[in-house]
């Protein structure tokens, strides 16, 4: 039985509709079981998917937890073939690192991932970059990851990235590794660093590497022509989107659903799906514009009931209330077609809750998400409130049985975005979802 390819078609997408850390990966597992491809199409290893998987013999036992930073979500599933996207920027020592994880937990990968030869490769290099550029900006730090991901794009829009393809002609490989660290020694200083050690480990990982690598945008049109059906995953989301999110204080990649098409190589309309993934509250990490930030205790209790520290560095997030002009500006620039709330059991307990449900700067009204950050910096946010609910949510499987306070929340969200809730979760592993459909 295939419920959500029956419902969401044979192509379909799920992003994040706010800063990361939506979710994402959850419902890019579930859904895997009737996908037969799974694309991640941007970012790097920024990214952190994680999957909780119950313990079916013992439920008793705590759910496994995997943590994907590069690989798809739908790994997870036998016989799915996962791609990286010629949009990602691939550090090869964590994509082993997963590989390896998986082998341990008895997850068969073999030939069931396919890495597109235009996907740029992050080198250590990056790293020690990413690193020099945070440190110079002193108080006006972006937060970023300091995975290297900025200097990888940064080379990518340069024209001097080195993409996965050119290990296949490694003397010319090498070369161009050589010229580019010299170029950025050059920029930055005579930083520590052994080019030549890391091209002998690049010589090892370009014979691993050397088979998994495909022209993908070419493999899924003729998947999508043979009637699979495909998944594209994407990462961080929508105000993380370099040209559409807070910025500065974005990543450097298209998170928006055009970026997610391009780093994937697909044309517009063959998708026939575009799901967005929404907290039932608001988090980010890092510095930047943060409207509906709670800094007060009740933030830091939603903080600890979620669980919210980040996949990637364990930094903790910012948490607040829902943000509706976020959600909607989501909604328009990535046309979701609907929604899947997560995490809404953790609020439960909570007496009173918030909707930040229009802004205003100096009086006036705004439209849209501002992109000043001086507007921010004055900016105003109207709030409602609503009754919360003190039920245990958790255990609950259809929206029917759902409190009434709840159901309430679900459907004043539902109606100030402008987009059909079709998926809540309430609970962390892949079992706790309630389907509307």
């Amino acid at each position: 039985m295939s419920i959500f390819s029956d419902k969401y078609g044979q192509i379909s997408a799920i992003l994040g509709g706010q800063w990361g850390d939506e979710g994402k990966g959850k419902l890019v597992d579930i859904m895997s079981e009737d996908y037969d491809y799974i694309v991640r199409a941007n970012g790097g290893a920024n990214a952190g998917h994680t999957v909780y998987v119950p313990n079916t013999t013992n439920p008793d036992e705590p759910a496994t937890k995997y943590v994907f930073h590069l690989m798809p979500s739908g790994i997870l599933h036998p016989g799915k073939v996962c791609v990286i996207g010629n949009g990602c920027v691939l550090h090869v020592p964590t994509l082993f690192e997963e590989l390896e994880m998986l082998r341990k937990h008895d997850i068969n990968t073999a030939g069931r991932l396919i890495i597109s030869d235009r996907t740029h490769l992050l080198f250590e290099y990056h790293l020690l970059i990413d690193a020099l550029q945070e440190e110079s900006r002193g108080k006006s730090k972006i937060g970023t990851t300091k995975r290297g991901i900025g200097p990888c794009y940064m080379d990518k829009v340069a024209r001097r990235g080195i993409r996965a393809g050119e290990l296949l002609d490694f003397p010319a490989f090498a070369n161009h590794f050589r010229e580019n660290v010299q170029m950025l020694r050059k920029a930055y200083g005579q930083f520590d660093y052994s080019v030549e050690q890391e091209i002998e480990r690049y010589r090892e990982y370009a014979k691993i590497l050397g088979p998994m690598m495909k022209d993908t945008s070419l493999l899924l049109h003729k998947a999508q022509k043979e009637r699979k059906k495909i998944l594209l995953e994407g990462a961080n989301g929508l105000m993380l989107d370099i040209d559409h999110g807070s910025y500065p204080y974005v990543t450097s990649s298209s998170t928006a659903m055009g970026g997610m098409l391009c780093g994937a190589g697909f044309p517009p309309q063959k998708v026939q799906s575009v799901i967005g993934i929404l907290k039932a509250y608001t988090t980010r990490v890092g510095g930047g514009p943060f409207p509906t930030e709670l800094t007060d205790r009740l933030g830091d209790e939603i903080r600890e009931r979620g669980g919210e520290y980040g996949a990637t560095t364990n930094r903790p997030r910012r948490c607040g209330w829902f943000d509706v002009p976020v959600a909607r500006y989501s909604v328009r620039l990535n046309g979701f077609s609907s929604i899947n709330l997560t995490k809404l059991d953790v609020l439960t307990g909570i007496p009173t809750l918030r909707i930040g449900v229009r802004y205003f700067h100096k009086g006036q009204e705004l439209d849209s998400f501002p992109g000043s950050p001086a507007v921010f910096a004055e900016l105003e946010v109207e709030y409602i409130e609503m009754e919360g609910w003190k039920e245990d949510i958790s255990q609950i499987d259809s929206f029917r049985a759902l409190p009434e306070t709840c159901k309430r929340y679900i459907q004043k969200i539902e109606n100030l975005i402008e987009c059909p809730i079709e998926v809540i979760g309430v609970g962390k592993e892949r079992n706790k979802l309630i389907r509307r459909f």
